[in-house]
């Protein structure tokens, strides 16, 4: 607590200072330098209070019009002390410092704007560089403007993404196509080609089906190749449409190209199949060794052939391969024989691969099925 000061006597013989401070507080403030040092009443002195050494309040200086205690003033700040510290209270009371708060933050307040610390007033630059979290300064419309344009894809990157997304449609379309080349059609044509031997073989249980002509498309017999795990049908013609692309084997049959009848006496039975895709029932007659048997079936008979030669290579226009007694194929008179003719290499249709038999056995149905079927 803040002492109260005593009245004086008079003269130096009350507080041991000088004679002329008078007797009490009148003339000189009481606590003057001439008495005290440094005006401030409890300060150490030697010579005050008979001359003890006292330490006391901190009290403001003496007013002359009035000695009533008074708030001491705080004392002076440094420049890192002010910007490192909320700033001090406006003196004259609250309109005073309401009206300082006006000046330091806007009219309405903007402390939520002012930024604390050694980087305040450092604009929106500053602003972009604050931590995550920290509220930023919205932008002004000509600065989104130019942000916006520096965004913005130049006209070598748009060409650039459209065609790149040209490329990968182009890709995907090409993927499906030879999804549906070398899986769909497969999965098609082996279902068209079962349907076809199931109404054969029911038409020739029923006896709706007899042998003769036949028309172009039309299926009339099976044939089987133990050896590769075959049993396609045989249709009339060799139309990609009606018969190939439908997983059956084709009779050449029309024009120039037409041969017999496997049960003729003599001539050469010339079928075509597909290697690959549709059903593929050709794929792999290259695998064939002489002797292997190749089986016709029809509603009345089994013929049975022998697998004699094979030409690997030959152009598509070489159609002498399925004249009566076939060139190349080793065979030298008439006789009973079969050609098989597809597409090589693989997925190509640049030449003809031909595979030729010969008639070993003509066997009635009603005799059972023959050894190369049972065995």
């Amino acid at each position: 607590m803040t002492a109260l000061r005593p009245e004086r006597e008079s003269g130096a013989d009350a507080y041991g200072g000088a004679g002329e401070q008078g007797t009490s507080y009148g003339g000189q403030p009481y606590g003057a330098p001439d008495a005290y040092g440094d005006g401030w009443y409890g300060e150490t002195a030697s010579g005050t209070y008979g001359g003890a050494a006292e330490s006391t309040a901190y009290l403001p200086p003496v007013d002359e019009e009035t000695v009533a205690l008074r708030i001491p003033e705080p004392p002076e700040r440094t420049a890192g002390e002010e910007s490192a510290s909320a700033p001090l209270a406006a003196p004259g009371g609250r309109a005073a410092r309401r009206k300082a708060a006006r000046k330091r933050h806007g009219r309405r307040g903007g402390s939520h704007k002012a930024t604390e610390g050694p980087g305040a007033g450092a604009g929106r630059e500053g602003a972009s560089e604050a931590p995550e979290g920290a509220s930023r300064a919205p932008l002004s419309r000509v600065e989104a403007r130019r942000q916006a344009r520096a965004h913005k894809a130049s006209p070598a990157v748009v060409a650039s993404r459209a065609i790149g997304e040209v490329f990968i449609t182009c890709g995907v379309l090409m993927l499906l196509f030879v999804t549906y080349q070398l899986w769909w059609t497969n999965v098609r044509a082996h279902a068209q080609a079962g349907k076809e031997v199931s109404d054969l073989q029911d038409d020739w249980a029923s006896g709706e089906r007899k042998p003769g002509a036949f028309e172009p498309g039309q299926g009339f017999a099976l044939l089987h190749i133990p050896k590769l795990d075959v049993v396609v049908p045989i249709a009339e013609g060799i139309s990609s449409k009606k018969v190939l692309d439908r997983g059956m084997v084709g009779h050449y049959a029309e024009g120039a190209l037409k041969t017999a009848m496997p049960d003729a006496k003599t001539g050469n039975f010339g079928l075509a199949g597909h290697r690959n895709t549709h059903g593929e029932p050709f794929r792999y007659i290259n695998r064939l060794e002489p002797g292997d048997p190749i089986v016709v079936e029809t509603q009345d008979e089994y013929f049975v052939y022998k697998m004699a030669s094979v030409l690997p290579v030959t152009p598509p226009s070489n159609v002498s391969v399925l004249d009566p007694v076939p060139k190349g194929s080793g065979f030298t008179g008439p006789g009973r024989y079969i050609t098989l003719t597809t597409c090589t290499p693989e997925f190509t249709s640049k030449y003809r691969l031909i595979v030729w038999g010969k008639m070993v056995e003509e066997r009635p149905r009603s005799k059972g099925k023959p050894d190369a079927l049972v065995s």
